[in-house]
């Protein structure tokens, strides 16, 4: 007979007087791992109660208790539990209200918590000074290896605290730190991509960044891209959402000639054109480790298309290629299905939302009909999506 080991009560309108009979519940049970209670209304009474049962609970592994009302008080009560806890490896709490106060009490209990791996605490509004008491906590901590902070109003002195503490962390391998503005009109900037450029070069096991909407430019770019040229860990960058432009993309084009690690690039919504794809374009002949690119929502066009068609000719190692919301029409369809013709290892292309009409989509519906060596698994043109078995 099967065990039950999951629990899902995602917006179920569960308050403190419902926690508490769930906490009750948990302090004897030993099969539930998993118990999901996001989008609901648990506010620091209800977190108390579920903060006591993880001291006496030995088997639950992951706690999601994202968007819920939990203040400054409850993220206290759960902090002293994570300092007995010896089984809980994930704690979401973003989508609260723990503030400054409350990432102070979390960052005091991750001195001491040594299971702990993936702490997600997005949309808090922690700000510069709830970063620097978590900086103090990644001091010490040697178990956390995921971090979520996007939204949380840190910017760019926040930034350099973190990026200071990357430099000698030596397990955080996930770092998500997009949307950190103080505002929505400013990011971390390019103040900020230096730090973390900085911290790049010294660090050792970061495999993951993201710095989406931070409000980088090209000379932000161009302090990551050299970091790039050393680095030697991280496999994911996410700048989409940047400022950083044609000579931004540029920069990064230069840095991908040289990198050997770096497999994912997402450079969405980053005001990428003809000749950013150009350069980018001209990196790929060279690169030997990217399969992933998304440059969708920018302003490439058809001259951009030819660029990156000529390209995909040669390149035997990216698999997917994103560029839905661009200005690519008949003409530059037309150069991509002539690629895909000879391309031998890319299996997933997105062109919706361009300008290509039905003699462009025809173009590439030949060149597939056609193709005897690539087996694209998905293919989008315009509004409309295909999905092809292997």
């Amino acid at each position: 007979m099967k065990t039950l080991t999951s629990l899902n009560f995602f917006g179920n309108q569960i308050g403190d007087v419902e926690a508490k009979h769930l906490a009750h519940a948990l302090q004897h049970n030993t099969v539930i791992t998993s118990l999901n209670l996001k989008h609901n209304q648990i506010g620091d009474v209800g977190a108390q109660y579920l903060a006591y049962a993880l001291q006496h609970n030995t088997a639950l592994t992951i706690l999601d208790l994202g968007g819920n009302k939990i203040g400054h008080v409850g993220a206290l009560y759960l902090g002293d539990a994570l300092k007995y806890n010896t089984a809980l490896i994930t704690l979401d709490i973003s989508s609260n209200f723990i503030g400054v106060v409350g990432a102070q009490h979390l960052a005091h209990a991750l001195q001491h918590n040594t299971v702990l791996t993936t702490l997600h605490l997005s949309h808090n509004q922690i700000g510069g000074v709830g970063t620097k008491h978590l900086v103090r906590a990644l001091q010490q901590n040697t178990a956390l290896t995921s971090l979520n902070l996007m939204y949380n109003q840190i910017g760019d002195v926040g930034a350099k605290h973190l990026a200071h503490a990357l430099q000698h962390n030596t397990t955080l391998t996930t770092l998500n730190f997009a949307c950190n503005g103080i505002d929505i009109f400013h990011g971390i900037g390019d103040v900020g991509a230096k730090n973390f450029a900085y911290a790049l070069r010294h660090n050792t096991v970061l495999t993951s960044l993201d710095l989406s909407q931070n409000v980088i430019t090209h000379v932000g770019a161009k302090r990551l891209a050299r970091a790039l040229q050393h680095n030697t860990v991280l496999t994911n960058l996410y700048l989409s959402g940047s400022q950083i432009g044609d000579v931004g993309a540029k920069h990064l084009a230069h840095a991908l000639q040289h990198n050997t690690v770096l497999t994912n690039l997402y450079l969405s919504g980053s005001q990428i054109g003809d000749v950013g794809a150009k350069h980018l374009a001209h990196a790929l002949q060279r690169n030997t480790v990217l399969t992933s690119l998304d440059l969708s929502y920018n302003q490439i066009g058809d001259v951009g298309a030819q660029y990156l068609s000529h390209t995909l000719q040669n390149n035997t190692v990216l698999t997917s290629l994103e560029l839905r919301f661009n200005r690519i029409g008949n003409v530059g369809a037309q150069n991509l299905a002539d690629a895909l013709l000879q391309n031998t290892a890319l299996t997933s292309l997105h062109l919706a939302v361009n300008q290509i009409a039905d003699i462009g989509a025809q173009y590439l519906a030949n060149a597939l009909q056609h193709n005897t060596v690539i087996v694209i698994r998905s293919l989008s043109i315009r509004y409309l999506y295909f999905h092809f078995s292997i």
